[in-house]
């Protein structure tokens, strides 16, 4: 699947397939929304970014440009290889749930990223029983040296974008995060679109 100059509209998710030197740039049009980002194998979705892996490989808990993401195999996925945002792409926080709403005091149904993830895949007949952590494109979590981590919102501005080449066949899925309860989003807590293209090697 080959898209160029699209728009991926707030709250919702979906897949985009690249080639092995394919490359894909996410843009943060409003500078305030954040992108949870998977990467799964085009041959075997099993294999997929692990965020641990990917700590573990960078020794850093952050994802900066020049840094890969990682699978559970330890192969590279994607490289980040422009990033014109202040960086601080959070790996530790999990994606956000129906749970995780029901636990903020959110009553009835409300998008998530899980559910984005698994929506996004079903078109391509892919089914995981499981979700797995998201690199949070634009999150701005910073860790104490006590270990604590708070949420604030992203630093990043309108326009900035980050670009990921696929180091192998693969699986991206993004979600524009529909957090609206906390300010991950941005201080008015409100989701927007964002815009990604495919660029090809």
């Amino acid at each position: 699947m080959d898209r160029r100059g699209q728009i991926l509209p707030a709250t919702r998710g979906l897949a985009v397939t690249l080639l092995r030197g394919q490359a894909i740039r996410i843009e943060n049009i409003h500078g305030s929304q954040v992108v949870d980002t998977w990467a799964l194998s085009a041959e075997d979705p099993l294999e997929y970014a692990s965020m641990e892996h990917t700590r573990s490989w960078n020794s850093s808990v952050f994802v900066e440009t020049g840094m890969a993401m990682v699978s559970i195999r330890r192969r590279p996925m994607l490289t980040m290889v422009a990033d014109s945002s202040p960086g601080r792409h959070d790996t530790q926080l999990c994606p956000c749930s129906a749970e995780l709403y029901q636990q903020l005091n959110c009553h009835g149904r409300h998008r998530s990223c899980t559910d984005n993830f698994h929506e996004a895949l079903e078109p391509l007949g892919v089914k995981l029983p499981f979700t797995p952590a998201s690199l949070n494109l634009f999150m701005n979590v910073p860790i104490a040296g006590d270990g604590s981590v708070t949420r604030v919102p992203p630093a990043s501005k309108a326009g900035d974008s980050v670009t990921l080449r696929a180091e192998m066949d693969v699986t991206v899925v993004l979600s524009a995060c529909p957090q609206d309860i906390t300010p991950i989003n941005g201080a008015d807590h409100t989701p927007r679109d964002i815009a990604f293209a495919v660029i090809d090697g």
